[in-house]
């Protein structure tokens, strides 16, 4: 048998690795909560903005008139990741902006 243990080495790699991720894993925890907190800093979007004139987007949906049903706001829409009871959340259709919690836009899907 040589002086070095193949089976050996293997272990001592594996639990270099496994300290190594179990330091990572929080590290990584931080950065990801540092980007949910910028999102949630994100500028309000602008009805002025051409994407938002695009997708006649408003800030209050009972004052749209294409809107055809009552109850479709960006709130319980499929784009929008707010917070529940929030007035503004980031809506994946507005990258970098928060919309309106009561507003909508012509893309709006009923959440699943």
């Amino acid at each position: 048998m040589s002086s070095k243990d193949p089976l050996k080495s293997s272990r001592r790699q594996f639990l270099n690795r496994v300290a190594v991720a179990t330091v990572c894993l929080p590290i990584s925890g931080l950065i990801v909560g540092t980007g949910t907190a910028r999102a949630a800093d994100a500028p309000q979007l602008g009805e002025d903005d051409p994407t938002a004139k695009a997708l006649k987007y408003a800030h209050d949906a009972s004052a749209v008139k294409e809107r055809s049903n009552a109850t479709a706001v960006c709130d319980n829409c499929m784009h929008y990741s707010g917070e529940a009871g929030s007035e503004w959340g980031p809506c994946a259709l507005f990258q970098g902006k928060q919309v309106a919690a009561k507003g909508w836009c012509s893309a709006w899907a009923q959440k699943p």
